[in-house]
């Protein structure tokens, strides 16, 4: 079989992908349904509420058509008849591992799951990173380490599957399509409250990727944190995004805090994102788009297409949030996107830096929405010497300044403290070891009690970041893992 980068729903050939003519996107106000910003106890609960409006998920393919639209309403009622057929198929509690693919069959899976109470696993699509060998051992150690009952899949890479689990005979290996025809039926209990709602794995890693465990009670404290907090969502938002749903900021920042907080979100495969970067701009432009984010090298990969841009074709303008996580957060990114797209009406301002990790959900601390980027520059001599990020000054040299951008502020119910080696508090500028605590923190990781216990300092979290505070905003400088230290001085690669 041929190892294809691009497997999934969105790599049909462009021949094929003209968008049927009676499909149109959700609206971006969800009908007369008021805007809820409260915190749901279940993920379900909220869909539930999502569900009575007109919002949800719009699908679009390589060239920007639409392939195909899932309203929340719809999804309550397809989640809700595969649960109860998963429900007579497989154990409550179960592990279910699924493809992460940008399609409506994987929400409805991974919703059926929250409704049968099965514990979902997304995992990710092939890549050409790391060929065929590389994804096989990737799923295979996902799917072992989850304990998976199932790993399901869109049928086009069933039998990468099957070839990675074919020592497992633990996992039956299924595509979506059969999922979708199975007959039998039992009664199925969602979760509740104080029960399981996913296992995330940490990505792009073939070496004993680590499963957080994301619980009803984590999960839907940092979406209402997010939500009501961090982009304080408005009636007449809507947000756009190309990242992987297998990643922390795709699945929850994309498919779970738009239906969270009942508003439309169009999406596009990364696949399709990384071969067409303006595709990305265009659906901003065309459905008016208020909320999108990316890493700092998202921005930087539109900016350099921009000279392919029709003049006059992008419009930016209703873009209030472009938020900016996943990586460090590169401000010269971010200089370069904005100079490109500020004749498309784009506003620096838009910008929204913010810090977090999967162990965490996704967001711990956001910076003010409008407000400019703010930009630390630093004297790295000073800084590998004491460990103390002093100012640069009018004769640091380019070659010795680094700029750092503030990450903003907790959000409420959290904190998040900096420490020296000695496990003391630092002050303002002194670097150390990130620290973080709230109800949104997972209570470990799925079946690896040595891990979990490395992960906690009693009640807070060792993210394993470096950084500093600057006038109660977090500054982060970088993964403690990668500092090297050379007689006494801190070495940043």
């Amino acid at each position: 079989m041929t190892f294809n980068a691009d497997a999934g729903a969105s790599t049909r050939g462009v021949a094929d992908e003209a968008a049927p003519a009676a499909l149109t996107p959700s609206p971006t106000n969800s009908g007369r349904l008021p805007l809820r910003l409260d915190l749901f106890p279940t993920l379900t609960e909220a869909l539930e509420y999502a569900g009575r409006g007109d919002a949800g998920y719009n699908f679009f393919n390589l060239r920007g058509g639409l392939s195909a639209v899932l309203s929340y309403s719809d999804l309550v009622r397809r989640a809700r008849s595969l649960a109860r057929r998963m429900a007579a198929r497989f154990p409550r509690g179960s592990r279910i591992a699924l493809v992460a693919e940008t399609s409506p069959e994987f929400l409805t899976a991974f919703f059926a799951c929250q409704f049968a109470g099965l514990v979902p696993a997304p995992m990710p699509l092939p890549v050409n990173l790391g060929g065929k060998e590389g994804y096989l051992t990737q799923v295979r150690l996902m799917v072992d380490g989850a304990k998976a009952a199932a790993a399901i899949g869109p049928l086009s890479i069933k039998e990468f599957l099957t070839d990675a689990l074919a020592a497992n005979s633990g996992a039956a290996v299924m595509s979506y399509e059969e999922l979708a025809a199975l007959t039998a039926e039992a009664d199925a209990l969602a979760f509740g409250p104080d029960e399981p709602c996913y296992i995330q794995y940490s990505s792009g890693s073939t070496s004993a990727p680590k499963g957080v465990i994301g619980t009803q009670a984590s999960v839907n404290a940092n979406l209402h944190g997010i939500t009501k907090h961090g982009l304080k969502l408005q009636p007449g938002d809507r947000a756009t995004s190309w990242l992987p749903l297998y990643h922390d900021m795709g699945l929850i920042g994309f498919v779970l805090a738009p239906m969270y907080g009942q508003r439309s979100v169009d999406l596009i495969a990364t696949s399709d994102f990384v071969r067409r970067p303006l595709l990305w701009l265009r659906l901003m432009t065309d459905n008016k788009a208020t909320i999108t984010y990316s890493p700092s090298f998202g921005y930087e990969l539109s900016a350099r297409r921009a000279g392919k841009a029709e003049d006059g074709a992008l419009d930016l303008s209703t873009l209030r949030i472009a938020g900016i996580g996943g990586d460090m957060v590169r401000p010269e990114a971010l200089n370069l996107f904005s100079e490109a797209f500020a004749p498309a009406g784009f506003r620096a301002t838009a910008f929204l830096p913010s810090y977090g990790m999967a162990e965490a959900t996704l967001a711990v601390t956001f910076t003010e929405i409008g407000a400019p980027i703010d930009v630390d520059h630093v004297d790295m001599r000073h800084y590998n010497r004491s460990g103390v990020a002093q100012p640069a000054s009018a004769v640091t040299s380019p070659d010795h300044r680094r700029g750092f951008v503030l990450c903003g502020k907790p959000l409420p119910g959290h904190a998040v403290d900096v420490r020296g080696e000695s496990g003391a508090t630092l002050k303002d500028r002194e670097v150390g070891r990130i620290f973080i605590k709230g109800p949104s923190l997972t209570p470990g990781y799925f079946s690896d009690a040595e891990a979990t216990a490395r992960l906690y300092d009693g009640e807070w979290l060792d993210t394993g970041d470096m950084g500093y505070f600057l006038n109660g905003e977090i500054v982060i400088t970088g993964r403690a893992k990668d500092l090297i230290i050379i007689n006494g001085r801190n070495i940043w690669p």
